[in-house]
C-alpha cells in the first residue's frame, strides 16, 4: 500500500534543466611516457630490508622483471591496494617477477612493519627509504614502478583503478600493473606505459629555510582545522600532533587544501559565513600553510607553540548518560564494496526521553564511513517503512561529526519504548575487522522549552539518464507554521554532484539558504546556522540536487544505467534535511501538519509536498497522471484528496 502512495505521489516532485560537467582528476589517467621517464635505466639504489638484509635495485632487477611498489602503514589508499600487491606478488612469483615493497616514511617501528607485512603476505623484501623519492621521482604512496628484465623502466603507475581519493569500486575497470606485467613478459611494451597514482603525495628533500614558520604560524591552524579528526582517537588515518608529523605530510597537504579535499566543507559563501561550524580555511590560513612548505617548513620556536587542545579518547562529547549498543559485532571485509549494514536495536526505554545531545561512536571509525540513525516506534520495530530516511531521522555519524549537542532548553523527543534503526555504511580499508557501534545520549537536564524536529525533501522518482553530468532533481515542501531552520543535511550517494536549499517566502521573495557547488559523497556534512533562519508560514523550502551519471565521475558505479532512487550506494537518493524549531510550540505535542516518525508521518511529508497550494487537498491538477492511482483513496468522491483520506488508505 505504502508503495502505491510513493508511486502516485511523489512524482509531483520532477522537473528541472540539464547542464553538463565533469571531473575524473581523482581517478588514475595515462600521463606523458616521457615526463614518466619510461625506457630509462633503473637508479643504482641500495638500502636494507627490515629482515637486516642488504637490498641493490640493479641485481634484484638483473634477467627478471622487477615491480617496485610504493606503499604506507598510515596513508588509507595505500593500505587498500596492500591486498591486491599481495595477490599480485603471488601470481606472478612463478614466472619470476621480482618484488620490492618500498615505505618512504621514516620513524615507523621495525616489529610493525614487520608485522603488517607478515599479515598482508608480502614476501619480496620491504625497505623504508626516504631518500629514494627523489632519486625514483616518485610523487605518491601508492606509484609503482615495473622495470623489465634489462632493468628498464616499462611501466610506472597506478596498481589499478579500484581506489581513489573519494571513491571505491567492488571490481577494478583497469587493472594497470597486472595488464603491464603480462606486456613485459611477453616481450612487449604496455599498451599504458604512464599513468597518475592516486595517493598520499610524496615529500622532497629540496627546500629552504625562511621568515614563515611552524610553531608561530602553522600550528595554531593546525590544531584548531586539522587536529579534532588527525590525533590518537580521531578518524584521522594519521596524526598530525607534532611538527615532524605535519611536515612529513606537508605536499599532501598542500594538495588536498589547493583541490578542495581539506579540511571538508564544500558550502559557498560570500563575506561571513552563516554558519557556525564552518571549518573552512580562509585565504589567510592558506597563504600561510603555502609558504610555510614553499619554504622548506621551517619549525621556528617550539616554545611559541599554543597548547594543544585535550581530547577525550573514548567519548569526544563526554560521558554519556545511556548507551545504545549494536548487540552483535559486524564483520567488516579486507577490500571490495559492502552493502549498508542496517540493525535495529530496542533503546529499553519505558517513558518518553528528552535528548540534548547525541554521540555515534563505531568502535572501528578506520572502516565506518558514516552511520544514519532512525526512530522506529514501539509496535513498528520489524516494520521496513520504505520513507523511513525521510520522516524519521535521529541521529548521523560522519567523518570529523560524531556528535550533536543543542542550546539549553531545546532537546529531541525519543518516545517511550522506541527502537532506533542503525544504518551503517563499511568502506573497507584493506584489513579485515569488526566493529559494534553504539550510540550515546546525553538527558536533558532541565525543562525542554524548544523541540527540535527534523523533516525531509525528498524527490522518490528520481530518473537519472545514464551518462549525464549535470542532472537536476528537485523537490519542495510548503510551511505550515512559523517555524525557524536550524540546520540543512543534504543526503545523496555516489552520483551527488551538487546541492541547493532555497527559500521563498509569502511574499514571493527567494533566498538560497545553502549552496554546495561539489558535493562530496564521503563527507555528509550538517551545516548549522548560527542564527537560526525565519520561515514563516506560508514559506516554501525547496532541495535540488545535481548528479553526475557520466563515465567522468570515478566513483560512478556504471554510467550506463538509469539510476532511480534506492537506498544502497549503488542506487541514489535526494533527501535534504531540514532541521527546526517552532517558537511557542509545546513540547511533545505533534504540529499542526505535522506528525511523529512513523509510517504516518512519512505519509504526511510526501502529502505535503503535493499539496502545492497548501489548502490541506491533493487535486487532480496537482497529482497529473499520478491521479489515477490516488483517486481510489478519495472516499468522498469530492474529487481531491485530504490527508485522512490518503493515511486510512495508505497506511497499511
Amino acid at each position: 500500500m505504502i508503495r502505491a502512495m510513493i508511486a502516485g505521489i511523489a512524482a509531483l516532485t520532477l522537473g528541472a534543466t540539464m547542464m553538463s560537467t565533469g571531473d575524473d582528476k581523482n581517478k588514475p589517467h595515462a600521463i606523458s611516457p616521457i615526463e614518466a621517464n619510461i625506457g630509462t635505466k633503473i637508479p643504482a639504489l641500495t638500502g636494507r630490508s627490515i629482515d637486516g638484509k642488504s637490498v641493490k635495485l640493479v641485481q634484484l632487477a638483473k634477467g627478471n622483471p622487477l615491480v617496485l611498489a610504493f606503499t604506507s602503514t598510515t596513508c588509507p589508499l595505500a593500505k587498500k591496494f596492500a591486498p591486491t600487491l599481495a595477490k599480485l606478488e603471488d601470481k606472478y612469483r612463478a614466472q619470476g617477477v621480482q618484488f620490492l615493497f618500498l615505505n618512504p616514511e621514516s620513524g615507523i617501528p621495525t616489529q610493525e612493519l614487520q608485522k603488517e607485512t607478515k599479515r598482508l603476505g608480502l614476501d619480496g623484501s620491504y625497505v623504508v627509504a626516504p631518500d629514494w623519492v627523489d632519486s625514483l621521482g616518485a610523487k605518491s604512496t601508492t606509484e609503482v614502478f615495473l622495470f623489465d628484465s634489462k632493468g628498464n623502466l616499462a611501466y610506472r603507475g597506478a596498481v589499478d583503478d579500484q581506489y581513489g581519493i573519494g571513491y571505491s569500486l567492488e571490481q577494478p575497470k583497469n587493472r594497470y600493473l597486472s595488464d603491464a606485467l603480462e606486456a613485459v613478459l611477453k616481450g612487449n611494451s604496455p599498451k599504458t606505459p604512464a599513468t597518475w597514482a592516486p595517493g598520499c603525495v610524496l615529500n622532497s628533500t629540496a627546500g629552504e629555510e625562511m621568515s614563515t614558520t611552524y610553531y608561530e604560524a602553522v600550528a595554531p591552524i593546525i590544531q584548531s582545522k586539522c587536529l579534532p579528526c588527525h590525533r590518537d582517537g580521531g578518524v584521522g588515518p594519521f596524526k598530525l600532533d607534532t611538527y615532524e608529523a605535519v611536515k612529513s605530510r606537508a605536499p599532501m597537504l598542500k594538495y588536498v587544501i589547493e583541490k578542495g579535499i581539506m579540511p571538508p566543507w564544500f558550502a559557498k559563501t560570500e563575506g561571513k559565513s552563516p554558519f557556525k561550524n564552518d571549518i573552512s580555511l580562509s585565504e589567510s590560513e592558506k597563504k600561510k600553510i603555502n609558504e610555510w612548505i614553499d619554504n622548506g617548513t621551517p619549525a621556528g620556536n617550539a616554545s611559541a607553540a599554543p597548547k594543544a587542545p585535550a581530547f577525550d579518547p573514548n567519548w569526544h562529547a563526554g560521558k554519556p548518560d545511556y548507551i545504545i549498543k549494536l548487540p552483535q559485532p559486524i564483520k567488516v571485509k579486507a577490500t571490495g564494496f559492502m552493502n549498508y549494514e542496517e540493525v535495529v536495536v530496542p533503546t529499553g526505554l519505558d517513558h518518553d526521553t528528552w535528548v540534548q545531545g547525541m554521540e555515534v561512536r563505531p568502535s572501528a571509525r578506520q572502516v565506518v564511513h558514516h552511520v544514519l540513525v532512525f526512530i522506529r516506534l514501539k509496535g513498528q520495530e520489524r516494520n521496513s517503512n520504505p520513507g523511513e530516511e525521510i520522516s524519521s531521522f535521529f541521529a548521523a555519524y560522519v567523518p570529523g561529526n560524531d556528535n550533536r549537542f543543542y542550546p539549553k532548553g531545546y532537546g529531541k523527543l525519543l518516545p517511550a519504548g522506541a527502537s532506533l534503526k542503525f544504518q551503517i555504511h563499511y568502506t573497507p580499508n584493506g584489513t579485515a575487522t569488526e566493529d559494534q557501534t553504539e550510540l550515546g545520549l546525553h538527558f536533558a537536564k532541565e525543562p525542554v522549552e524548544h523541540e527540535v524536529h527534523t523533516t525531509g525533501i525528498a524527490n522518490l522518482l528520481i530518473n537519472i539518464p545514464p551518462g549525464a553530468e549535470w542532472h537536476p532533481e528537485s523537490a519542495s515542501i510548503p510551511v505550515p507554521f512559523d517555524a525557524k531552520i536550524m540546520s540543512l543535511l543534504p543526503h545523496m550517494h555516489v552520483r551527488g554532484a551538487g546541492a541547493r536549499y532555497d527559500l521563498m517566502t509569502p511574499d514571493g521573495k527567494s533566498k538560497s539558504l545553502l549552496d554546495i557547488p561539489r558535493y562530496d559523497f564521503n563527507w555528509q556534512l550538517g551545516y548549522d546556522f548560527a542564527d537560526f533562519v525565519d520561515a514563516p508560514k506560508g514559506s516554501k523550502l525547496t532541495f535540488t540536487a545535481w548528479y553526475n551519471n557520466s563515465d567522468k565521475n570515478p566513483a560512478n558505479p556504471d554510467p550506463t544505467k538509469r539510476v532511480r532512487w534506492g537506498s544502497q550506494t549503488y542506487d541514489e537518493m535526494h533527501l535534504g534535511y531540514v532541521e527546526f524549531m517552532v517558537p511557542g510550540a509545546k513540547p511533545g505535542v505533534p504540529l499542526a501538519g505535522a506528525s511523529r516518525p512513523g509510517v504516518g508521518a512519512f505519509i504526511s511529508t510526501i502529502f505535503r509536498q503535493m499539496d502545492k497550494d497548501a489548502d490541506g487537498f491533493v487535486t487532480e491538477a496537482e497529482a497529473g497522471a499520478a491521479w489515477s492511482r490516488l483517486k481510489s483513496a478519495d472516499a468522498n468522491g469530492d474529487g481531491k484528496l485530504s490527508l485522512e483520506e490518503a493515511t486510512k488508505a495508505f497506511g497499511g
